[in-house]
């Protein structure tokens, strides 16, 4: 039987939608899986937690001297002697690198992930640091923790770079607060990146809080790689 033209049209504008939305199927997850989308969804949703971070001799080496530049600086400078925060922007953004450390049993007290800087980028791959106002990437140096308020993310203390490669670091709103993008715990992959703020999870800022909030001297923070 031969068929009717109507019929034979409506078969191929079926079959070439179906071939078309094919297509854009395939399309779209090549993108999402090569784009920064894929990285920060991974990190945000995954379920299973990274191996816990062991600090290298290497990395304890690098921690250990500037905990002896720290305890210099802040003698010299009258910050609290009890407690510092360190930060190794050389490790993976999904393992803890933000370090409160105990100057007086010389130990770390306790750690948590923190995000770095995307410098205007949609994902950031690698590292880059830059002093400049408008750049939202990290600052490398040496920062007093500020006072406290309520901001666009809620809590968040202020930081004033005292070093030349973080100067700008008041005026370009660079603070420390929590966004819920950031994990309590460590986690596989890279986790969200920030506008240049070294951002911490809501409960690890809490931590901070208690900290910062009953220290009756400025407490340094130092981020460094």
């Amino acid at each position: 039987m031969v068929k009717h033209p109507t019929c034979c049209l409506t078969f191929f504008m079926r079959t070439t939608r179906s071939l078309l939305l094919f297509v854009i199927f395939i399309l779209s997850i090549s993108w999402f899986t090569t784009s920064g989308v894929w990285k920060r969804a991974k990190s945000i949703h995954s379920e299973s937690p990274a191996k816990s971070s062991v600090i290298s001799n290497a990395l304890l080496k690098m921690l250990k001297q500037k905990v002896t530049e720290a305890k210099t600086f802040i003698n010299t400078n009258n910050y609290n002697d009890q407690i510092c925060f360190l930060i190794d922007m050389s490790l993976p953004s999904g393992v803890n690198r933000f370090f409160v450390y105990d100057l007086k049993k010389d130990t770390i007290k306790n750690s948590g992930v923190v995000t770095h800087g995307n410098c205007n980028q949609y994902w950031l791959e690698g590292r880059k640091y830059s002093n400049e106002e408008g750049s939202c990437c990290t600052s490398l140096g040496k920062y007093k923790v500020g006072y406290s308020y309520k901001g666009r993310f809620g809590l968040a203390y202020k930081l004033y770079g005292l070093d030349k490669t973080n100067s700008n670091a008041f005026n370009r709103f660079v603070v420390l607060h929590s966004h819920s993008c950031v994990p309590e715990t460590e986690v596989k992959d890279e986790i969200c990146q920030s506008n240049g703020c070294p951002t911490v999870s809501p409960g690890y800022l809490q931590q901070l809080k208690l900290i910062i909030d009953k220290s009756s001297k400025p407490v340094l923070l130092w981020i460094y790689e």
